[in-house]
């Protein structure tokens, strides 16, 4: 049977090594400070906000949470950030995702400061990123780092594969790797059979946003499987074909009226992987964590405390 990656337990590792990090700054200097610009109603996104807020409010950085208007305009929202990259008590801005169709995105995340770029999506950071220099990790990523190493999972000499090519999770994941001397492959929509390349990973990462498409035909046996999918499914001819062999969850299935699924197959990795992180509690919990810790690490930089 494959080993469970649980994701749950390391967040709350990193998070209470995060309580002793807030603690040594706010007794030097200030507590850490991230601002959250929410705007507009996306469901999804409040709750993720919420959830930040919390993971602050729990380990002790002093939190704010800004909603402008859903109608502000991109110029009105770039100067709100510049007010904020002014600002010495904040060391984190983030921008959620999606904004309204009527900003700008890209313009908006170029406006913060890369110093308090807390996602680590800046084309500075991403720059330092590539080219292993310090600076904010984009979270997904670096919490999937810190996965394996926890688990004592080796990356340095495995071949790693990457299923995705975003720029917030296949692109710095795979340098992450390549800086943790894995040997990497990143494949898309437009690779040549899929599967057989899939199949050479001694590490898989799924990131493509499509449920249930990695099978038994894709993974190595023994092979450690990263899913970093989060798709909710409605439809119940989708679930009766995921979860033909599991039966309590098609009956959970039909108690909730939908399910989460990875863009791994649930039945089938646990049947073929060695490790493998669940979807719900395996990546999305790091997430969050590693947000803190960049937030925490920002703060030490800019007050000269690291």
């Amino acid at each position: 049977m494959a080993q469970i990656l649980d994701g749950i337990g390391i967040r709350n590792q990193i998070l209470e090594e995060c309580k002793e990090r807030v603690a040594k700054l706010a007794a030097a200097r200030r507590p850490p400070g991230l601002t959250v610009i929410l705007v507009g109603d996306d469901p999804a996104s409040h709750i993720y906000v919420r959830n930040k807020i919390k993971a602050c409010e729990e380990i002790g950085i002093r939190s704010q949470r800004l909603t402008p208007p859903a109608d502000i305009s991109t110029g009105e929202l770039v100067a709100l950030v510049e007010q904020l990259n002014a600002a010495d008590d904040v060391d984190g801005i983030l921008v959620q995702m999606p904004l309204p169709s009527q900003i700008d995105s890209k313009r908006v995340l170029l406006a913060i400061s890369p110093e308090k770029d807390v996602d680590g999506l800046h084309p500075l950071n991403a720059g330092n990123l590539a080219t292993n220099r310090p600076g904010p990790r984009p979270c997904t990523p670096s919490g999937i780092i810190q996965i394996l190493k926890r688990c004592q999972i080796p990356i340095a000499g495995r071949r790693a594969v990457v299923v995705g090519r975003s720029d917030l999770v296949g692109k710095p994941m795979a340098l992450l790797l390549l800086h943790e001397h894995a040997t990497v492959t990143i494949c898309h929509s437009k690779t040549v059979d899929l599967p057989g390349v899939c199949r050479e990973a001694d590490i898989l990462v799924a990131a493509m946003g499509r449920p249930a498409l990695i099978t038994a035909d894709y993974i190595k046996p023994g092979a450690t499987v990263i899913d970093v999918g989060t798709n909710r499914i409605s439809d119940r001819s989708v679930a009766e074909r995921i979860f033909a062999r599991a039966p309590e969850k098609l009956a959970d299935f039909d108690k909730k009226g939908g399910l989460l699924v990875g863009d791994v197959h649930p039945v089938e990795v646990a049947e073929r992987a060695g490790a493998y992180t669940p979807v719900p509690g395996g990546v999305g919990p790091l997430t969050i964590a590693m947000l803190m810790v960049n937030t925490i690490e920002i703060a030490e930089r800019r007050l000269g405390l690291c």
